[in-house]
């Protein structure tokens, strides 16, 4: 693990910053390296208000869509909402459903089943709404690179309004009105908004036509932070404001829903930390496992009772999709050694019977072990279809697209992709993934890190400096929660390995004649030696609260130590 140390920021706007809002150096320093060097951006950072998100009708194509759906609504034309089936398609279809059936009663939704149909829009569902008399479809986290498929449904007289945060194509699809960012002729000021996210600024734009306020919408915000902190998308700009809401209607007031997966949960308060491994992981084990659908009959419940009946289901599909997880991970380990591909650049590995719901899991699983790009294909209808992953730094999706000739589709982010392509193409297509990694990757890249933010002396560390920490959530890409090191460190004698397998390491670290402080380091108990008999080491770390029997103390989560 190589530790990287963030360079020092400039001493004269440290001061500067210090003076302006009266904080510590180490704060000043921790907010520069987040791009926060002013008053009014550290107020924005520090006071997000809801004030703060951008008018929804900057984004291309808005003031379509929402004409669109008025006419829809005036002609009694029936709607469809059409999602992804993981958490950020199933948040985005719960959200824009919920809202307009609150406004208008003809809407229906549709979710593709993973195995039948794959990802995005699918013909199928085109078929669905030609026979249910559905003349418009709402795309939501996908369509992006929909254009056989739009055009399509206009054969057919659907329209479609299409809400994706993919990268488009070279070419747009024939839709009524395309929301995307990151459009080349998109100037909305933030395009980082996930697929839920885009579904809020529809909610917003209707709601505006309506004399409705962004506070009106609030209730939706559970859904939109929930699919921010699955997507991994950056916790920046409008998606920090909305997060930070979001999470406050999840602790306050969530709905039925959510509620359901999240009230046998004792701590007082849930991070986004939380979400993405409480709340995050059951949603998507519906579209896993089972079908997407049951997601969103959860996620649109408003029965208490009826949503526990269905957080129970999801709570077994997920139960199951730990234990397919977990044996496939084995089984492309093992085929990793015997193909005698342990020191290669990527990680290609296929095998027909593997589940396709978990093989994004499992490519993020194999990169624990061999840490570089990583693709699991499975068998998917006559086609194979994977799920890639991608180690820091490095352009997954761009690599991708460098051996598209191999391809029959594929979408995604510079991390996370998808793909599909025919059988007979597999090894050709491994053989150039391989080549392409092997001369477009960097040495840094292939060794994994920890970005530390400061060099800190346990006597700076306080209650105090723990609060103003606190103010710096929700964390997330961009804003990830702050790593310190310290040197000259050492266990007073209480450490010791704990788990199953002895697999952590629990510690109590003086510096000097400092006050001492628990840590605790999870899967670092291979680590023991190097902290026994008060050896001298260096700690890389988080800070966090414990409580106990009604006190709290502060706590460091050890990344590493050396």
């Amino acid at each position: 693990m190589r530790w990287n140390l963030k360079s020092k920021p400039d001493k004269q706007l440290v001061q500067q910053l210090q003076n302006q809002l009266q904080v510590s150096e180490i704060i000043a320093k921790l907010l520069i390296s987040r791009g926060i060097e002013t008053f009014e951006q550290a107020r924005l950072f520090f006071r997000p208000s809801l004030s703060d998100l951008h008018d929804p009708y900057l984004m291309k194509d808005m003031d379509k869509a929402v004409a669109r759906i008025e006419k829809a609504i005036l002609a009694g034309e029936n709607i469809m909402v059409f999602g992804d089936y993981d958490v950020d398609g199933t948040t985005a279809v719960s959200l824009v459903a919920s809202y307009l059936k609150s406004i208008y009663p003809n809407i229906a939704t549709y979710i593709p089943d993973r195995y039948l149909e794959g990802y995005g829009v699918s013909f199928k569902g085109i078929d669905y709404a030609d026979d249910n008399g559905i003349s418009l479809i709402i795309a939501l986290d996908c369509g992006i690179k929909s254009i056989d498929h739009v055009a399509y449904a206009k054969e057919r007289s659907i329209d479609f309004i299409i809400c994706d945060h993919h990268r488009p194509g070279d070419e747009l699809p024939q839709a009524v009105a395309v929301l995307d960012p990151k459009r080349t002729d998109c100037n909305y000021p933030y395009d980082e908004l996930c697929g839920c996210g885009i579904g809020f600024k529809l909610i917003q734009a209707l709601g505006k036509n309506r004399g409705q306020i962004t506070e009106d919408l609030l209730p939706y915000l559970d859904l939109v932070a929930t699919a921010i902190a699955a997507d991994i998308v950056p916790m920046t700009g409008e998606n920090r404001i909305l997060a930070k809401f979001g999470l406050e209607v999840i602790n306050t007031n969530p709905r039925p829903g959510i509620q359901a997966l999240i009230h046998q949960v004792k701590k007082k308060e849930l991070t986004i930390t939380d979400v993405v491994f409480i709340i995050a992981p059951r949603i998507n084990a519906a579209g896993r496992i089972k079908h997407g659908n049951h997601a969103v009959a959860l996620l649109s419940e408003f029965d208490f009772d009826q949503a526990i009946a269905f957080a129970k289901e999801i709570e077994q599909y997920n139960l199951e999709r730990k234990e397919l997880d977990k044996q496939i991970t084995v089984e492309a380990l093992n085929q990793i050694a015997e193909n005698q591909e342990k020191n290669h650049f990527s990680t290609v590995v296929y095998q027909e019977d593997w589940h396709k719901g978990v093989i994004g899991i499992v490519a993020s699983r194999l990169i624990e072990t061999y840490y570089r790009p990583t693709l699991v294909f499975t068998k998917s209808g006559d086609k194979l279809a994977a799920s890639a992953r991608s180690v820091y730094g490095f352009d997954v999706y761009n690599a991708l697209e460098a051996c598209s000739e191999h391809l029959e589709q594929f979408g995604g982010h510079m991390y996370a992709a998808g793909m599909t392509l025919a059988e007979e193409n597999y090894s050709k297509f491994k053989a150039a993934f391989e080549n392409e990694v092997r001369n477009s990757i960097s040495e840094d890249q292939r060794e994994p890190h920890i970005s530390v933010d400061l060099e800190l002396d346990f006597a700076a560390i306080d209650q105090k400096m723990m609060r103003i920490l606190k103010q710096f959530e929700p964390f997330g890409p961009q804003n990830m929660t702050p790593v310190f090191a310290t040197q000259k460190v050492f266990d007073t004698g209480y450490g010791k390995t704990i788990g199953l397998d002895n697999e952590h390491l629990k510690l109590f670290v003086k510096q000097h004649n400092s006050e001492g402080f628990a840590a605790i380091g999870f899967g670092l108990g291979k680590k023991y030696d190097l902290a026994s008999n008060r050896k001298s080491i260096e700690i890389a770390y988080t800070l966090s609260e414990n409580e106990w029997d009604g006190k709290t103390t502060l706590q460091l989560n050890l990344k590493d130590l050396k």
